[in-house]
């Protein structure tokens, strides 16, 4: 749906999925492949990538509940996708995490070969999390055009409803037979 805002909520409405894909892209890709040029001599630099991404991800948490009856409804809204879309990768970080401890206490008190716990970190944590980045990254550069388009998906509208706000555009209706 497609909503009447100032050009000042449209600016202020890109924030969050700024800071979001500052973190997909910045943060999971580019420092990743930066950590990675050292992380055979100093594997532990690896440790900053999940750090820094908990930290833009509780703080966009923090933003979007703070964001309630605080900024602008449409700004608040975009917050709120955001908030959702962090929470779907903050249990994705939960996984790697977990996977990461599972591995190592089956090298260290199962004898699970060091090739072995390699796999299956990389095979049931970084690899669901690689793919978790790249459709984020596609889904909030989707997410930005339409923050710059006065546009808002229409679960957000319906979980946070403004009877004063004015849409200019309704969404297609869907093809019959489809839901």
């Amino acid at each position: 749906m497609r909503f009447e805002v100032s050009p000042e909520e449209i600016k202020r409405a890109k924030v969050p999925h700024e800071v979001f894909l500052t973190n997909l892209i910045g943060n999971h890709i580019l420092m990743a492949v930066a950590a990675g040029g050292v992380a055979g001599s100093f594997p532990w630099v690896m440790a900053v990538i999940p750090a820094v991404s908990f930290a833009m991800l509780g703080y966009t948490l923090w933003r979007a509940r703070r964001s309630v009856g605080r900024d602008p409804w449409y700004v608040m809204c975009h917050w709120q996708v955001c908030a959702r879309r962090s929470r779907l990768f903050i249990l994705m970080l939960t996984l790697l995490l977990v996977a990461i401890a599972l591995a190592w206490a089956a090298h260290v008190y199962g004898g699970l070969m060091k090739e072995a716990t390699i796999a299956l970190v990389v095979g049931v944590g970084v690899l669901p999390v690689m793919v978790t980045v790249l459709v984020l990254v596609i889904v909030e550069s989707d997410s930005l055009y339409h923050a710059n388009q006065a546009k808002l998906p229409r679960w957000v509208v319906e979980r946070f409803p403004n009877p004063d706000a004015v849409v200019i555009e309704h969404d297609a209706p869907a093809p019959a037979g489809h839901h």
